[in-house]
């Protein structure tokens, strides 16, 4: 399966996570994390990680473990949760950034890791435009 059809596939899937008006933007989040990814036939042929760069409990996690659930259907791979809080989601989205571009690594993005903060510190450990 292409890239493209990975993502296809993906979004096929998300109109059934829920009615609210967050899920679209969670979801084009979580797609960037895909964008960098090498055409593979099997792909996903391993589990993919999810990086939640916040606690559990509380919002985003909840969006993050309802979307992991889907996905895992949708892509028939297990979807692995793992909270990376701290410094506003600078943590987890920094380990993301460094992490292999295999596809295998995505972030739960949001507007304090990847607009907000770096307008508001241009020296931060990743570049979001170029880095997801």
């Amino acid at each position: 399966m292409s890239i493209s059809q990975s993502r296809r596939h993906l979004l096929s899937a998300l109109p059934v996570l829920t009615p609210s008006a967050s899920a679209p933007l969670a979801a084009g989040s979580l797609l960037g994390g895909f964008s960098s990814a090498h055409a593979q036939s099997s792909w996903p042929n391993k589990p993919v990680r999810l990086v939640i760069p916040f606690p559990a409990g509380g919002a985003t996690d909840i969006i993050g473990r309802t979307l992991a659930a889907r996905l895992s259907t949708s892509l028939g791979q297990q979807v692995i949760i793992e909270n990376k809080p701290g410094a506003g989601g600078v943590i987890g989205a920094d380990s993301i950034a460094k992490s292999a571009p295999d596809g295998y690594s995505i972030v739960l993005a949001t507007g304090s890791t990847h607009s907000v903060g770096p307008a508001l510190n241009p020296k931060l450990p990743y570049q979001a435009d170029k880095d997801f």
